[in-house]
C-alpha cells in the first residue's frame, strides 16, 4: 500500500488544523498526518518546506502545491477537489 499524496503537518488539538482535517474528510482525501514540534520555534520541518513555521500546512503531491494557513489550504481543497475541482471530485 502506498502512502498517501497529501500530508498535513499539525499541532494537537488545534482548531485551524481541525478545520483542514474537516475539510480533507469531507472530500473523502486519504492523508498522512505529522505533527509538529508545539514550540514554534522547533517546527524545522514546517519551515523547511514551506518557507513559514505556522500550521496547519499540506504538501499535495497530486499538484505539487504546498501552503499554510487554514484559510488558504481549505480554499485550495474546495477548488481542487471540490465538484468543479480539477484534481478530482466528490
Amino acid at each position: 500500500m502506498s502512502a498517501p499524496d497529501i500530508t498535513l503537518y499539525r499541532l494537537q488539538a488545534c482548531p485551524y488544523c481541525e478545520r483542514v482535517v474537516r475539510k480533507l474528510q469531507q472530500y473523502g482525501l486519504e492523508y498522512e498526518s505529522r505533527f509538529v514540534e508545539p514550540m514554534h520555534s522547533d517546527r524545522n520541518a514546517v519551515a523547511r518546506l514551506t518557507g513559514k513555521r505556522s500550521v496547519p500546512a499540506i504538501r499535495d503531491e497530486n499538484t505539487g502545491v504546498t501552503m499554510s494557513e487554514s484559510g488558504n489550504i481549505v480554499e485550495y481543497l474546495d477548488n481542487s477537489y471540490g465538484q468543479s475541482g480539477t484534481a478530482g471530485g466528490a
